[in-house]
C-alpha cells in the first residue's frame, strides 16, 4: 500500500482538501479496473481532451456513455447472439465492459463518435469567468 504525505500541500494551498480522497480513490480504482477495452487519453489543446477506446465488434446501440457527479462512465453490453459458433481460435473479445473516468472540475463531454471500431469521446475544460486571472487594483 502506498501512503502519501500531503501535509506540505496543506501549508501553502487552500481548498485542496479533496485531493487526498481523490488520490486514494484513483489508486483503488486502478487496482480494480480491468484492462479491457484498451484506450488512449489525448491532450488536443490547452483545454481539450479526447478519450479513444477500441470497441471492435460493438455497434452504437450496444454502447452507453453517461456523466454524473464528475464521473464519465462508458459501458458496452453485447446483445446475445443466438447462433452457435465453433471457433478454432477466438481473439476478438466480445465481453461486456464498464470503464469509469473521474473528470476534473469544469470538464464536460462535448461529443462522441465512432470510426473504424474506435469510440472517440471529446471533452473540454471550460473555466468560469470568476475563476480566470484578473488584476486587483490597490486603493490609496
Amino acid at each position: 500500500m502506498r501512503n502519501y504525505d500531503l501535509s506540505p500541500l496543506y501549508r501553502s494551498a487552500i481548498g485542496f482538501d479533496r485531493l487526498a480522497s481523490m488520490l486514494d480513490a484513483a489508486n483503488r480504482s486502478n487496482e480494480q479496473q480491468p484492462s479491457f477495452p484498451p484506450y488512449n487519453i489525448e491532450l488536443r489543446g490547452e483545454n481539450e481532451y479526447r478519450i479513444t477506446m477500441a470497441v471492435a465488434g460493438f455497434n452504437q446501440s450496444e454502447l452507453d456513455i453517461q456523466t454524473e457527479n464528475g464521473n464519465l462512465t462508458i459501458t458496452g453490453r453485447k446483445e446475445s447472439d443466438d447462433q452457435e459458433h465453433q471457433y478454432l481460435y477466438q481473439g476478438i473479445a466480445a465481453r461486456n465492459f464498464e470503464r469509469r473516468f473521474q473528470l476534473a472540475d469544469h470538464v464536460r463531454v462535448i461529443k462522441a463518435s465512432m470510426e473504424n471500431g474506435l469510440l472517440h469521446v471529446d471533452l473540454i475544460r471550460e473555466i468560469p469567468e470568476a475563476m480566470k486571472s484578473r488584476k486587483i487594483a490597490i486603493e490609496h
